[in-house]
């Protein structure tokens, strides 16, 4: 098992990787001091549930724990208002109390949505995060939790850490391609802010990536892992340096909200914004390396470096103009200014943002 840490003080937690790990989840949540004594909800989707829902709960019952189950369906549209009282009306039911502790089965859906109800209800109780896509070991680190508005993603949300990170790489031998590509951008992207040796590392075994050999896989967890978790613990609230975190974000999340959050996976939609950042840190300066390596990476693991035609311009603007870091007219991005290195750049106008939006529909042919 790797382990590493999120340095926070008295609210520090381990992010344990390894095999096996759902298996030892009693003894690993008593480690925690996660009482025996208030009940448990486990929050999963429909996906998640038919495999590994009853494992997880046999092995937390084995060690005196009770845990009551909550099962929502699987994707985006679950991060809603709805379902977010949904979980609520079923910690209720449960008998949760202010000892008790929500856990969180799944990909970013269940994260963001089981965290949310966790810092909201009885005003916050302790919550454990157990990842079960490649996507999910950025989302799962750093206690960000939300939900969608039909108009803007994540916009309604917290911050509130968990106790734990159990990633147990197991539950991602049965993911679909697309589901591997997508979770992957996320482990690119922590290569590009911070380390440019790893983004060759990952060109270099994508082939072993995205056929999930496990200590190739556990290598490149435990990285991204650690960038995550250095920036967090740095700048928990994102005051200033966990900015950078959300490179491609600013275009990624528009995508989405003009998709529905269904045509584009997160990492799908986060890809084409990466390149767009790339695209940015060009027009601003950087050398042309950096949008070259970028489209390489990204290439490399299956992801899309282009947007599709259909998608409106004025539509993905609109959509940006609702992003948290939107104001007076001028957008914040994050933007390369080299390989594993980038900076927080504020006043960047809409009409940059808008001819960034058009050359990524002809991206095969721009340089």
């Amino acid at each position: 098992m790797r382990e590493l840490t999120v340095n926070l003080g008295d609210r520090s937690y381990p992010i344990c990787i390894g095999q096996g790990l759902i298996r030892r989840a009693g003894e690993l949540f008593a480690e925690k001091a996660i009482s025996r004594k208030s009940p448990l909800l486990i929050v999963t989707d429909e996906n998640v549930a038919d495999r590994w829902l009853e494992p997880l709960a046999a092995a937390l019952e084995a060690s005196g724990y009770a845990a009551a189950r909550f099962i929502v369906p699987a994707g985006e549209k679950s991060k809603s208002l709805d379902m977010f009282q949904n979980v609520i009306t079923a910690c209720l039911e449960a008998g949760l109390d202010r000892k008790s502790a929500i856990v969180a089965l799944g990909g970013g859906v269940v994260g963001d949505l089981a965290g949310y109800a966790a810092a909201s209800y009885m005003r916050g109780i302790r919550f454990v995060q157990v990842p079960t896509t490649i996507l999910a070991h950025d989302s799962s680190v750093g206690g960000k939790v939300a939900v969608n508005h039909p108009l803007a993603k994540n916009i309604i949300g917290a911050f509130h850490q968990p106790e734990l990170v159990l990633y147990d790489l197991d539950t991602l031998l049965t993911l679909p391609p697309r589901e591997v590509s997508s979770g992957l951008a996320e482990v690119v992207k922590h290569g590009l802010i911070r380390d440019a040796g790893f983004v060759e590392w990952i060109v270099g075994h994508a082939g072993q990536l995205l056929a999930l050999e496990p200590d190739v896989l556990g290598h490149a967890l435990y990285k991204g892992c650690s960038v995550k978790a250095e920036v967090v613990s740095r700048d928990e609230r994102e005051n200033g340096l966990r900015a950078i975190l959300n490179l491609g974000h600013t275009i990624g999340h528009a995508l989405e909200a003009v998709a529905g959050y269904d045509e584009l996976r997160h990492g799908e939609a986060i890809s084409i914004g990466m390149i767009g950042s790339a695209m940015l840190g060009v027009e601003l300066g950087a050398p042309l390396e950096v949008y070259e390596t970028t489209k390489r990476a990204l290439e490399s693991v299956g992801l899309p470096v282009a947007l599709p035609e259909h998608y409106d311009t004025d539509a993905v603007m609109e959509a940006m103009m609702h992003d948290k870091k939107f104001g007076e007219g001028r957008m914040t991005f994050i933007v390369p200014t080299a390989v594993g290195t980038v900076e927080i750049r504020n006043g960047i106008e809409a009409g940059m943002v808008r001819a960034i939006v058009e050359r990524l529909k002809r991206e095969e042919r721009w340089t």
